[in-house]
């Protein structure tokens, strides 16, 4: 059994993968990381780590102390895919996992993946597995704390779908800006990739996910555990044999 560990910049994710099929997930705080890894201690042979939060050099190096082989997601190793980024030592470890999850699902499509977490990424890669690139954009959260940080008399406000269109007080416009905004955003590019890929597939994860996916077309997929399913996928390429 292998543990996959997924550092966000807001949480961290876990699962606990036997012969590619998740078995337990659950979430917990940075500073429980080596909690977690201990209570699997027993039951884990390996242990894959995917970061693009801030955790200290010392939590890192009582991990690798562990007698539990442990690997660090990089654009170094070896991947299900043709990597063609221009600079890929910039290119985070989630993106990387989410495209490799994305392969896994369709394996022989033009595929476009979108993560609607702090931010919201897009990342294509087509039928014959060459990763392009994509772009990334404010998550909903961070437009909330934008508004307010950025102008005088807005205030901060905790997220809550709207389906409203014409906001009639200060607050429903912000949430309706926000909400909207993010769903043009996604038609719109959705839109413009399949001018170009015709046959392409489209893939939704991310904690935000479930506000937007009845709002698209139908053949939108979501997966809520992509980014885990495509780290145990570069760990069985990379692991020792």
């Amino acid at each position: 059994m292998d543990l996959m560990i997924d550092i966000g910049n807001t949480r961290i994710k876990y699962a606990t993968i036997v012969s590619g099929q998740i078995k337990i997930k659950g979430v917990c705080a940075k500073n429980e990381i080596e909690k977690t890894i201990k209570n699997f201690s027993n039951t884990i042979d390996r242990v894959m780590i995917s970061s693009v939060g801030d955790v200290s050099q010392d939590t890192w190096n009582k991990i690798n102390k562990k007698s539990i082989k442990s690997y660090h997601l990089n654009p170094q190793m070896k991947l299900p895919f043709n990597n063609q980024y221009e600079s890929k030592e910039t290119l985070g470890s989630d993106r990387i996992a989410l495209i490799s999850g994305g392969i896994l699902k369709f394996p022989k499509k033009d595929l476009l993946v979108i993560d609607l977490g702090s931010c919201i990424t897009f990342d294509f890669v087509d039928a014959q597995k060459n990763y392009l690139g994509g772009a990334i954009s404010p998550g909903i959260k961070m437009r909330l704390k934008a508004l307010n940080r950025f102008t005088k008399d807005l205030p901060l406000l905790d997220f809550e779908e709207s389906r409203r269109l014409i906001g009639k007080t200060t607050k429903q416009s912000i949430l309706s800006g926000v909400y909207n905004g993010v769903l043009k955003e996604l038609k719109g590019t959705i839109e413009e990739y399949k001018l170009r890929y015709p046959k392409m597939e489209v893939v939704l994860t991310g904690g935000d996910a479930s506000l937007f996916d009845k709002k698209l077309k139908n053949g939108i997929f979501v997966d809520e555990d992509l980014l885990l399913k495509g780290m145990y996928s570069i760990l069985i390429k990379n692991a020792d044999k």
